[in-house]
């Protein structure tokens, strides 16, 4: 049974790669890529079909991460193929499970920086898209340390452990 994964940020073209970029190279590292699967959306749909935004690119390539994508908006039916929908933001949160047809729909979102006991009670990851390249690179950071957390609750989930 292959367990899904879907990040989500506001156009798919900054956070949300970069978050699935990353856990997609931790579940390839972890050997669990054959059992889970990774991608991302966005709330909106301003920016479908395009690429990364470039500093995001330029970013993940620099880290050795895959950089290949193309935005697309989040559809309410996935929720019923997914079993993990991650935000990268409080608004995002709110959104996704407004969106949600069941609580138990709902249930399946969760903010990515809960899974970094570091982050303390700062959730977000703050959107760099209006900034610099600094804000791209304090995402990647924080998209990095709370992966490892996700990746343990995932991999607790696919070997049967309450996650």
């Amino acid at each position: 049974m292959t367990y899904r994964v879907c990040f989500v940020c506001t156009g798919n073209i900054c956070r949300s790669p970069m978050a699935e970029s990353v856990f997609r190279a931790r579940v390839a590292g972890a050997g669990l890529d054959d059992r889970v699967e990774v991608d991302s959306a966005g709330t909106g749909g301003w920016h479908e079909g395009e690429g990364a935004d470039p500093r995001t690119v330029t970013v993940l390539r620099e880290h050795g991460y895959d950089a290949g994508h193309t935005a697309r908006q989040f559809d309410p039916s996935w929720f019923g193929r997914l079993d993990l929908v991650v935000a990268l933001d409080a608004g995002h949160l709110r959104a996704l499970r407004r969106l949600a047809p069941t609580e138990e729909a709902a249930g399946k979102v969760r903010l990515l920086r809960s899974y970094d006991p570091a982050a303390g009670d700062d959730l977000d990851v703050p959107d760099p898209y209006y900034g610099g390249a600094d804000g791209f690179d304090a995402c990647l950071e924080m998209v990095e340390a709370a992966s490892e957390g996700l990746l343990a609750a995932v991999r607790a989930h696919v070997e049967g452990q309450a996650a």
